[in-house]
């Protein structure tokens, strides 16, 4: 033999010596292990609101003009009563004016009708005149008492709009916003002041739609100050009452407004801050929860999912199962299908096993 064969017969045994080894078998790791049983869900929705008037008007003049007057400004509170406007009620008091000059000139032809119908019933008596005669001057009364009756009504019109020149507040409360100034022309009905009446407070927040389902009316809730109270200290939480859900959602966000009422005497700013923590309807309701950490991400084909790793104990191994998950309960995780109680499942360490592999039970010390 060549010694050119003999190096290339030596060079092939080593090569099918080398490709021949078995690899070394995985290491057996050491896992946390967990009994799956159901727990008590405690899931909670935290949403920021904003603590408002449950009233909060915007009010405007019935009539149209000039603004001559506004005596309040933002922040400002008002009592019942107390102007906070007047336009320029020339006008108006000239509207006023002539509507009565019309209802003194209805009443002067009434009675002359009347006086006319009187003279006239005097000489059929005596037959001067006839019946139809007498018909004509009972027409003519009427239509000039239906005249009077209506000037009269155009009269309090007028009159009435003449005292809507002034602008006073419905009911004790704070100017929230202005919305008119001085020496503006305003038309009927335009906001000019938005006070927010005193008494029952409400928190608005935002949701989004696939929480919609939590805030029906008549939902309770925890509520919470964003600050500390009145005397620097925490303020406890309250209950508060979902009176209101937006039809809608905003074009803007897309999420839905909605009013929680708060108990009645509860004294927090206009505008503050508050937390509004919102129960699932799962909560107290017994369900299967895992930690997070022991959660897999699993790839199926084109599908993936989550999976987690059951324990054997006859043969100390690990074999994958895929689970549905339902949501999050805090830092657990909820399983809606894959599962049962007794199951034991890897609660720490499972990213690092594979399907079969042994393992053994981690003792804390």
């Amino acid at each position: 033999m060549k010694p050119t064969h003999f190096v290339l017969v030596v060079t092939t045994l080593a090569l099918a010596a080398c490709s021949g080894k078995t690899p070394p078998p995985e290491p057996v790791r050491a896992v946390k292990l967990m009994t799956v049983g159901a727990d008590t869900l405690q899931a909670t929705n935290e949403y920021a609101g904003e603590v408002r008037a449950q009233v909060e008007s915007r009010l405007g003049f019935r009539v149209g003009g000039k603004l001559t007057e506004r005596p309040v400004d933002i922040g400002q509170h008002v009592k019942a009563g107390q102007l906070l406007a007047r336009l320029d009620g020339q006008d108006l008091a000239l509207s006023s004016q002539a509507a009565q000059a019309a209802v003194a000139a209805a009443r002067t032809q009434r009675d002359l009708a009347k006086a006319d119908l009187e003279r006239f019933k005097g000489l059929r008596t005596q037959g001067f005149v006839s019946g139809a005669e007498i018909d004509r001057r009972q027409a003519t009364l009427d239509a000039a008492e239906a005249s009077l009756r209506q000037a009269v009504a155009q009269s309090s019109v007028q009159g009435n709009q003449a005292g809507y020149a002034r602008l006073v507040a419905d009911a004790a409360g704070v100017v929230t916003a202005v919305q008119a100034e001085e020496g503006q022309v305003v038309s009927a009905g335009s906001p000019v002041v938005v006070v927010a009446q005193d008494g029952a407070r409400d928190v608005v927040f935002a949701v989004p739609e696939d929480r919609l389902a939590l805030v029906r009316p008549g939902t309770t809730a925890d509520v919470r100050p964003w600050t500390g109270g009145h005397h620097g200290g925490a303020e406890p939480p309250v209950q508060g009452t979902v009176r209101e859900v937006a039809a809608s959602a905003d074009a803007a966000t897309r999420t839905y407004q909605v009013k929680l009422a708060l108990p009645a005497g509860t004294a927090w700013p206009l505008g503050a801050t508050a937390y509004v923590s919102l129960r699932t309807p799962a909560t107290g309701v017994a369900a299967i929860t895992l930690p997070t950490s022991a959660i897999v991400r699993s790839a199926e084909g084109d599908r993936s999912g989550s999976m987690v790793w059951i324990y054997d104990a006859a043969s100390s191994t690990v074999q994958a199962r895929q689970v549905e998950v339902a949501g999050a309960d805090g830092n657990r995780v909820v399983i809606a299908a894959g599962l049962k109680p007794g199951d034991e499942v890897v609660a720490a360490g499972a990213h690092v096993l594979n399907a079969g592999q042994k393992v053994t039970r981690f003792a804390a010390q």
